[in-house]
C-alpha cells in the first residue's frame, strides 16, 4: 500500500501551495484538487500525479479548475489542507500518500457532499473511493531487463520503506531479474524517504561499493541513476520515464497513468454518476506500463520483456506462482498455487535472491 509512512515528516514545516490551473472563464467551473505528499517538480511519484492533474484540465478545458497542495506532510496537517480546499470550493479531492488516509476518510465524514479518492489506501466510504494499480507486473518486467544487463548477477534496489507495496515491488522485480539472468540477487538498502535526493544517492554509492553492477529504485527522484551514471552503470527507474537524467544508463521504469482514471472520476462528480469502489488498475488497461526501453536494451531482451508483458495482460503468466521460497529456503508458495490480491496486498517478506531484511 502506497505511502504508509510511520513519521511525520515536520522537518517540511509549512504546507506549500502548488499552483492552479485556471481556465479562462471560472463562472461555473467544477473545481477539483490534489494533494501532493512531493515536490510537483521531483520527476517521480508526485510528477506522474501532477501529469494526471494537467491531462485532466487539458481534457475539459474551461469547465473545470484544478489546484493542488505539494509537500504536504503526511498526518494531522492534512486535515488542515482539506479544509482549506473545501471551504475554497473544490468538489472533489484525490489524496495521493496512503499516510494521508487516516484524515481524508475523517473529511468524507465531515463532508459528505464533497467527493475523495485515495491513491493506495482500503477505506471506503459513500463519498470516498480508492484506487491503485498492479505495478508488480510492470515490477517484474523492469526486473527483467536489469537481469538482461547484469554481468555479475548482483543487482542492487534503493528502497523507501519496508511496506507491502514496496516489498512485492522488489520481489517482482527480483523475479524478473532471475528470469533473464538466472541466479540473480538484489541487495535492499532502506532509505526511510520518499523524496531525500541526497539519502537516495548515498545508498545508491553503498550498494556500488558493496559490488553490484545494474541498480533500481523505488524511490521518488532519479537520484539513483545519477549515481549509477557518475560509475557508468545501468539504471532502472520507477514511477516516471526518467530518460533525461541518465539516458546511457536508463534501462526502462515501471511508470502510472492515473490521468484517464482521474478524469473520468472528475466527470462522473460533474454529471452525479459518481460511485464509491475500489479501483485496482492493470497492463491491460494501461493503468500500469513500462517506460520506454533505453538505448542499451537490446532487441533480444525487448521481444522477451513484450512477450513476458502479453503473457501478463492474457493471464497465461503470473509471476507470483510457486514454486516460490523465501530468503531461508522455505518454500511460501506451493508448486502451482498463486498468490491472492490480498496475500500480495499484505506481503512482508523477500524471495530468495533479496539480499537485506523485509524490514527497516
Amino acid at each position: 500500500m502506497r505511502r504508509v509512512t510511520l513519521l511525520v515528516v515536520a522537518a517540511l514545516g509549512l504546507v506549500a501551495c502548488g499552483g492552479t490551473t485556471t481556465p479562462t472563464t471560472t463562472g461555473g467551473a467544477y473545481k477539483a484538487a490534489w494533494i501532493y505528499v512531493g515536490s510537483a517538480a521531483d520527476a517521480g511519484w508526485t510528477k506522474a500525479h501532477d501529469d494526471a492533474r494537467l491531462y485532466v484540465a487539458q481534457q475539459l478545458g474551461n469547465n473545470v479548475k484544478t489546484t493542488f497542495k505539494e509537500n504536504v506532510p503526511e498526518g494531522p496537517q492534512v486535515t488542515q489542507v482539506i479544509d482549506g480546499l473545501v471551504a475554497d470550493g473544490n468538489k472533489i479531492i484525490f489524496a495521493t500518500s496512503f499516510g494521508f488516509q487516516d484524515q481524508v476518510a475523517a473529511a468524507a465524514k465531515k463532508y459528505p457532499n464533497v467527493y475523495f479518492e485515495m491513491a493506495t489506501g482500503y477505506k471506503l466510504d459513500t463519498n470516498l473511493a480508492e484506487f491503485f494499480g498492479a505495478a508488480e507486473d510492470a515490477d517484474y518486467l523492469t526486473g527483467m531487463a536489469a537481469g538482461a544487463a547484469s554481468k555479475s548477477g548482483k543487482i542492487g534496489f534503493v528502497a523507501p520503506f519496508p511496506i507491502p507495496e514496496v516489498i512485492r515491488e522488489i520481489n517482482a522485480f527480483a523475479l524478473g531479474a532471475q528470469a533473464t539472468h538466472p541466479g540473480a540477487t538484489v541487495q535492499v538498502i532502506w532509505t526511510s524517504t520518499w523524496f531525500d535526493p541526497a539519502k537516495e544517492k548515498s545508498a545508491a554509492e553503498s550498494l556500488i561499493s558493496a559490488g553490484v553492477d545494474v541498480l533500481g529504485q523505488g524511490q521518488d527522484s532519479p537520484a539513483t541513476g545519477e549515481a549509477a551514471k557518475a560509475h557508468n552503470l545501468k539504471w532502472a527507474g520507477y514511477d516516471s520515464d526518467q530518460t533525461a537524467f541518465a539516458p546511457e544508463q536508463w534501462l526502462t521504469g515501471t511508470v502510472y497513468h492515473w490521468g484517464p482514471y482521474e478524469l473520468t472520476r472528475v466527470k462522473a462528480a460533474m454529471d452525479g454518476s459518481w460511485k464509491s469502489g475500489s479501483y485496482y488498475g492493470s497492463l491491460k488497461d494501461g493503468f500500469v506500463d513500462i517506460a520506454p526501453f533505453g538505448k542499451s536494451v537490446d532487441a533480444a531482451t525487448q521481444a522477451k520483456i513484450k512477450a513476458k508483458k502479453d503473457a501478463l495482460v492474457a493471464g497465461t503468466f503470473y509471476q507470483f506462482t510457486g514454486p516460490l521460497k523465501d530468503q531461508s529456503g522455505k518454500v511460501k508458495v506451493a508448486d502451482g498455487a498463486k498468490l491472492t490480491l490480498d496475500q500480495i496486498l499484505t506481503m512482508d517478506w523477500f524471495v530468495q535472491g533479496v539480499i537485506g531484511k523485509p524490514s527497516s
